[in-house]
């Protein structure tokens, strides 16, 4: 191609990162079972950034939408083939799958077909299909399998419209977390109301989907991290502001006996919190470290004079205005020492940013991009979930600490968890 100048130089860097990240998931795989999630970061972004310079540049980009393997999922997961094949081992002929499931013979076959080409599922002979490590995962007993529905059920048709809520006048200019393109997905079928309200109310299908799709947030951003990589033996008390069931709290009390724990969440939630805690840790309740406590974290102060005031996947629910009210109002409950810790997915821009100390985020090395590139992929898509369901958006340090500079309050540590970061905030000295 006469028009392709990257320096040999670059590609052979990209080339050391990928051999050198590869053989570093390997050794962690032999080591403990599982890959390093920094050395696959490396290796998702470095391998797809030479992939895109080396490819034809009409193929890197229709890629961009030749990718329909959502909706061959979402057939996979609602008809639950990966739970039917999960009792054949040695794999089942696709008329027999077929049957089993009440779909077309011809048409099962081709769904499945896409995502083996991807490496999700396998055909061990000619229309024989068995699972394998991915298609595992699609499995009705995995958290995963129920937020790949939503994904590919619900948001898609969000997606879908995304262009058209852009010019439609009363949503175009709008960042109001009622005027999302889910809002306007519900206004085109008729529904009225918030969405939240539509979801709760809709067929047990839908919110079961809904529910049990938010707990495998967690799994997936691998939310425990927090637990080994924050100083906890230095703090006595913690609130967990929007706690759900406690899946936060609940092992952080059993890691850290020394802490008091404070769960808040608003008063039906509450109510469901405390069954979890009765059946996993019955001896935090019985020592008396942790309280419930309903809140309205929009309108309400949380408990006062903790040490920490965690927020994990909630700032990223809401737009600027009710972001900062939720600073505002856990500001009023701080003392001297107490810090905010902000659990989110972050964005860090494809290019290095002017006033972010290079110790505050980790940086990926050149040639590749600041940010990794594709190695942060599931950030990015994670900001246009946030967009398309709630008019909202995963955040850029400059922009937590803009909000937090509203209520005086400055960005004290970062932690880089790989898939999320968490992100602390202190009361600043005047």
């Amino acid at each position: 191609m006469r028009d392709f100048n990257e320096p040999e130089a670059k590609l052979d860097a990209l080339l050391d990162t990928i051999n050198s990240s590869a053989r570093q998931a390997i050794a962690e795989y032999k080591k403990i079972g599982h890959g390093s999630p920094r050395a696959i970061r490396l290796l998702e972004g470095a391998y797809h950034q030479l992939s895109s310079i080396l490819a034809p540049p009409q193929h890197a980009v229709m890629n961009f939408v030749f990718n329909y393997n959502w909706a061959c999922t979402n057939v996979a997961l609602r008809a639950r083939i990966a739970d039917v094949l999960d009792e054949q081992p040695e794999g089942l002929s696709v008329d027999k799958l077929a049957e089993a499931v009440n779909l077309d013979e011809i048409k099962t076959a081709r769904v499945l077909r896409a995502p083996t080409l991807m490496g999700c599922f396998k055909e061990v002979e000619r229309d024989v299909f068995a699972n394998n490590r991915l298609s595992l995962i699609l499995k009705s007993e995995n958290n995963t399998a129920w937020f790949a529905r939503v994904l590919s059920r619900h948001v898609s048709k969000c997606a879908g419209v995304v262009y058209e809520s852009m010019i439609e006048e009363e949503f175009s200019r709008s960042h109001e977390i009622d005027k999302s393109p889910r809002d306007f997905v519900f206004r085109k079928e008729g529904l009225k109301g918030k969405a939240w309200k539509i979801l709760n109310s809709t067929d047990d299908e839908t919110r079961n989907e809904f529910h049990r799709g938010m707990f495998s947030l967690s799994e997936l951003h691998g939310a425990s991290a927090v637990l080994y990589h924050y100083p906890w033996d230095d703090v006595s008390s913690v609130v967990d502001i929007g706690c759900s069931v406690g899946s936060f709290p609940t092992p952080l009390a059993k890691m850290f006996p020394h802490l008091r724990i404070t769960n808040q969440d608003l008063p039906e939630v509450i109510v469901q919190a405390k069954t979890p805690w009765e059946e996993n840790a019955p001896e935090v309740l019985l020592d008396g470290r942790v309280e419930f406590i309903p809140i309205n974290f929009l309108e309400d102060v949380p408990a006062v004079g903790k040490d920490v005031y965690y927020l994990r996947n909630i700032i990223h629910n809401w737009p600027d205005v009710d972001a900062t009210k939720i600073f505002h109002n856990i500001r009023k409950a701080m003392g001297p020492n107490s810090r905010v810790l902000i659990h989110d997915c972050v964005m860090v821009q494809t290019f290095q940013e002017s006033g972010v100390a290079t110790d505050e985020l980790t940086i990926a090395p050149e040639p590749m991009l600041p940010n990794f590139g594709a190695g942060s992929h599931r950030t990015y898509q994670m900001d246009l979930i946030m967009w398309f369901t709630l008019n909202s958006k995963e955040r850029t340090l400059d922009e937590l600490k803009t909000i937090g500079a509203t209520v005086s309050l400055i960005l004290t540590q970062v932690y880089d968890l790989v898939e999320t970061m968490v992100v602390e905030f202190r009361i600043a000295e005047i």
